[in-house]
C-alpha cells in the first residue's frame, strides 16, 4: 500500500491572511465548513523563471563509433566503444557521473506549459575499447595497446519544453540543440617498454530529444527526473600521434548518449499550488488510472576482489535504474475487470545485475537497457464470483477499480502478470519501490518463481477467499531456459505450479493483526543437473561446469517451499520474517541462485517524531546453497546472477536499513544502505558496502 502525506508547508498567502480572517469567520465556522475556492485551478502554475542542480551517478549510457581507423595508412576494422552498461569488461568497471546546473523560463496557458531551458554538465564518461591490432605485431589482448579511447568532459543543451500540468506535477517533452567536448586519446607500447600516447580534442554539435516529470514539494522547490537522448554527430578525420614503427593513428568518431538525471529545482518567484484534493468517497467505478515512476542511484566503493569471472560484482562503480508505469483498469461488467500495464524501464543494476545472489536493487532487471525500453508487462482479466454474505468496499488503486465485493469469493485471473502480485505478499517487505530493495528481503528468495527477464509470466491464478483465510494457486509458463526472456509455450509438459495458504489472525495480548503465508512450488523447465555438470567437468569432457550445463540441459523439475510472516506489534511498528527452501539439485530458471534463505526485520512509521508517513526499516538475510550447487560454482559454473570462476564457500549475508522520507502525497525520497558479506557465497570477496538513493512518485 502506498503511503500518503500532507504538504510540508502551507502557502504564504494562507499564513498571512488567516489571522485577519479569524475574527470575521469564527462564528460562521461554527456552523459550516469553509467552501473550496472554485475559481482556483486544480494544477500548479509553473510560470516564471527557475534554476537548479542536476546529476546522476551511473545513469548515463552512450557509445562512440570509430571508423574508418588507420594505423600508418593501413585500415583496421571499425569498432564501437563500450558503455557503462556492462557490455564489456571496460564498461563493467566504469563509473559514470554527470552533473551540473540549469536554468530556464516557463510560460503557461491553462494546464499547458511551454518554455526554454539551458544546461551545462560536467562528466567523467570514459569509453575505452581496444582496436583489433592483429597483424601489426601486437597481441589483441595487450592491455597497453588501447588504440583509441574517448572521455567526454562537458555537455550542454539548449532545449524547448512542452508539457501538461496536473495537481503538483508536470510531465513534459523536450527538444533542441546539444553539444559536448570530448578528448580522444591513443596509447601504445613505446620502445622503452612503457606506454606512450597522444590526444586530440573535438567539440560535437547535434540534437537532443527527451522527456521528464517534476513534482512541486513546496511553493518554491521541486524535484524531477529528466531523460535525454543526445546525438552529437560525427567528427571529421583527425590524427592522434604515431605508433613507433607503424605510423600515425587517425580515425573518425560519431557519438550518442542516453542520460537520466535527478533534478533539484528552485523557483525564486514562487509557485501557485493547487488546493489539496480531498480523498474521493469509496464508490463503484468503471475506470481506474494510476501511474508510478522510480529512480534508483546505487554505488559500491572498493572491496577485496582478488579474481573475477563473467558474473562477478566489480568494485568502484555506480549504476542507476528508472521505471515508469501506467496502471490502466476497466470494469467490463459486474465482477469482470480488465487491466493493462505498459512500462518504460532504463538502466542496469551494479555489474549488470550480477555478482550477489540476494541482489541489492529490486528495480534492477536482467533485461536492462541503456535507453528507455517499453514493455507490456501486465495484461490480464480478473473475474470475481461473489458467494454471498458480508461485503467489503475496495478503494480505487493501481490495478484495482473501486468496487464492492463479497468477502467470501472466488477470483480467477488469466493473462500476463507477476506471481508476486498474488503470492508471498507482506505489508512491510514486498515492494522495492517503497520499502526494502534487497531481493532476499522483499521475496522468499529460494522460491524460483517462473518469469521472463523483467519478472512476468503468463498463465492463470485462482483464489478462494474468506475473512479468516485465503487459498490460491497458479499454473504459468516458464522460460525456455535459465535467464531466458522467452516463455516456453509448452504448458502441458513445461510449466510452473504454485500454491499458497494465507491465514489471518489477531495476536493475543496486543490486539494487533498478522498474517502467515505458507507456499509451495514445482517447476519443470529446460535445465541442467548440478551433480552431472560437475562429474562431466571433472572427467575432462568440458572445460568448466558452465559449458557442461549448457550442453546437458533437458526438462527437469525444481521444487520448494516457503513461509512468510507479517505481524503488527503496535499501530506504527511491524515485523516480518521469511524462510524458503528449494531442492537445490537442478538449475534455477528465473529468479536467483539461492537454495535456502532466512530473512526478517522491522518497519517503523515516524509518528513518534511527528512524521507519521515516513518509514524506517531494518532487515537482514542469510542465503545458502546445496552441496551440489556449491560444487557447480567451484568448478567454474555460472548461475543466473553469480559465478566467480571458483568458490571458497560461505553463506551470503546481508543487512539493509533505509529511511523513506515522504515529501508530498505523491513523492517519497529514500536513503538506503546495505552491507553484504561473502557476496556470491565467496569468502575470498568483499565485504561490500552499497549506498543508494531512491526517488519514487505515484499518482
Amino acid at each position: 500500500m502506498r503511503t500518503r502525506s500532507v504538504p510540508l508547508v502551507r502557502t504564504a498567502a494562507l499564513i498571512l491572511t488567516t489571522p485577519l480572517l479569524v475574527p470575521v469567520a469564527a462564528r460562521a465556522a461554527d456552523f459550516a465548513a469553509p467552501r473550496p475556492d472554485a475559481t482556483r485551478p486544480t494544477y500548479t502554475d509553473w510560470s516564471g523563471g527557475y534554476v537548479g542542480l542536476e546529476g546522476s551517478a551511473g545513469g548515463s549510457y552512450g557509445a562512440y563509433n570509430f571508423g574508418p581507423t588507420t594505423i600508418g595508412g593501413r585500415p583496421i576494422p571499425a569498432f564501437k566503444s563500450g558503455d557503462s552498461t556492462g557490455r564489456s569488461d571496460q564498461g563493467r568497471n566504469a563509473t559514470t557521473a554527470v552533473g551540473g546546473v540549469f536554468g530556464g523560463w516557463t510560460w503557461q496557458a491553462g494546464p499547458w506549459v511551454y518554455g526554454i531551458e539551458a544546461n551545462l554538465d560536467l562528466a567523467n564518461l570514459k569509453r575505452p575499447v581496444p582496436a583489433t591490432v592483429a597483424g601489426f605485431g601486437y597481441a589483441d589482448a595487450d592491455p597497453a595497446f588501447n588504440v583509441v579511447r574517448a572521455k567526454t568532459d562537458l555537455y550542454g543543451t539548449l532545449r524547448g519544453r512542452f508539457g501538461l500540468a496536473f495537481e503538483r506535477s508536470l510531465v513534459y517533452a523536450t527538444f533542441g540543440l546539444a553539444g559536448a567536448r570530448t578528448r580522444y586519446l591513443a596509447s601504445y607500447p613505446d620502445a622503452a617498454g612503457g606506454v606512450a600516447g597522444a590526444q586530440a580534442e573535438r567539440t560535437g554539435i547535434g540534437f537532443t530529444l527527451g522527456a521528464g516529470v517534476q513534482y512541486a514539494v513546496t511553493d518554491t522547490i521541486a524535484l524531477g527526473l529528466d531523460y535525454r537522448y543526445l546525438d552529437l554527430g560525427s567528427t571529421g578525420r583527425f590524427t592522434l600521434g604515431a605508433v613507433p614503427g607503424l605510423g600515425p593513428v587517425s580515425t573518425r568518431a560519431a557519438s550518442t548518449a542516453n542520460q537520466m538525471l535527478a533534478r533539484l529545482i528552485w523557483y525564486p518567484q514562487g509557485l501557485r499550488l493547487p488546493p489539496e484534493a480531498e480523498a474521493p468517497e469509496d464508490r463503484e467505478a468503471r475506470f481506474s488510472l494510476h501511474g508510478q515512476t522510480t529512480f534508483v542511484n546505487q554505488a559500491v566503493p572498493g572491496f577485496r576482489s582478488p579474481y573475477q569471472s563473467g558474473n562477478s560484482l566489480v568494485p568502484h562503480q555506480a549504476q542507476a535504474t528508472t521505471t515508469a508505469t501506467l496502471f490502466l483498469g476497466f470494469k467490463l461488467m459486474e465482477g469482470t475487470e480488465l487491466y493493462y500495464n505498459p512500462e518504460f524501464s532504463q538502466g542496469f543494476g551494479l555489474s549488470r545485475t550480477l555478482g550477489i545472489a540476494g541482489f541489492v536493487n529490486g528495480e534492477a532487471q536482467k533485461a536492462g537497457a541503456p535507453f528507455p525500453k517499453l514493455r507490456s508487462n501486465r495484461y490480464f482479466v480478473r473475474q470475481t464470483f461473489g458467494l454471498g454474505g458480508e461485503t467489503e468496499e475496495v478503494p480505487d488503486g493501481p490495478n484495482q477499480v473501486a468496487t464492492r465485493r463479497d468477502v467470501e469469493r472466488i477470483t480467477v485471473v488469466a493473462g500476463k502478470f507477476a506471481l508476486g502480485d498474488f503470492f508471498d505478499g507482506n505489508a512491510y517487505a514486498h515492494d522495492p519501490r517503497v520499502d526494502f530493495m534487497n531481493w532476499s528481503l522483499w521475496a522468499s528468495s529460494a522460491w524460483d518463481f517462473p518469469a521472463n527477464l523483467p519478472g512476468f509470466t503468463q498463465g492463470v491464478m485462482v483464489e478462494y477467499n474468506r475473512a479468516e483465510f485465503a487459498l490460491r494457486a497458479a499454473y504459468t509458463q516458464v522460460p525456455k531456459e535459465p535467464s531466458s526472456d522467452v516463455l516456453d509455450p509448452r504448458l502441458l509438459d513445461r510449466a510452473g505450479a504454485n500454491i499458497e495458504l494465507e491465514t489471518r489472525h489477531t495476536l493475543p495480548g496486543i490486539d494487533q493483526p498478522g498474517r502467515i503465508r505458507l507456499g509451495a512450488f514445482s517447476n519443470v523447465g529446460n535445465t541442467a543437473n548440478y551433480r552431472q555438470a560437475v562429474v562431466l567437468t571433472q572427467a575432462g569432457l568440458f572445460a568448466d561446469a558452465a559449458e557442461a550445463a549448457s550442453a546437458t540441459r533437458r526438462p527437469r523439475r525444481k521444487s520448494g517451499v516457503y513461509a512468510n510472516l507479517e505481524q503488527a506489534l503496535t499501530a506504527d511498528l511491524g515485523m516480518f520474517a521469511r524462510a524458503s527452501l528449494s531442492d537445490g539439485r537442478n538449475e534455477s530458471l528465473s529468479f536467483t541462485d539461492i537454495d535456502r534463505s532466512l530473512s526478517g526485520g522491522l518497519s517503523l512509521k515516524g509518528t513518534a517524531w511527528d512524521r507519521p508517513t515516513d518509514t524506517v526499516g531494518i532487515g537482514g538475510a542469510v542465503n545458502g546453497l546445496s552441496p551440489s550447487h556449491r560444487a557447480y560454482f567451484a568448478n567454474g559454473g555460472l548461475g543466473l546472477l553469480i559465478g566467480d570462476g571458483r568458490l571458497n564457500y560461505g553463506t551470503e549475508r546481508a543487512v539493509e536499513t533505509y529511511y523513506a522520507l515522504n515529501l508530498t502525497k505523491m513523492l517519497t525520497l529514500t536513503l538506503d544502505y546495505q552491507f553484504v558479506t561473502n557476496p556470491a557465497y565467496n569468502r575470498d570477496r568483499g565485504p561490500v558496502h552499497v549506498f543508494a538513493t531512491r526517488l519514487h512518485a505515484d499518482f
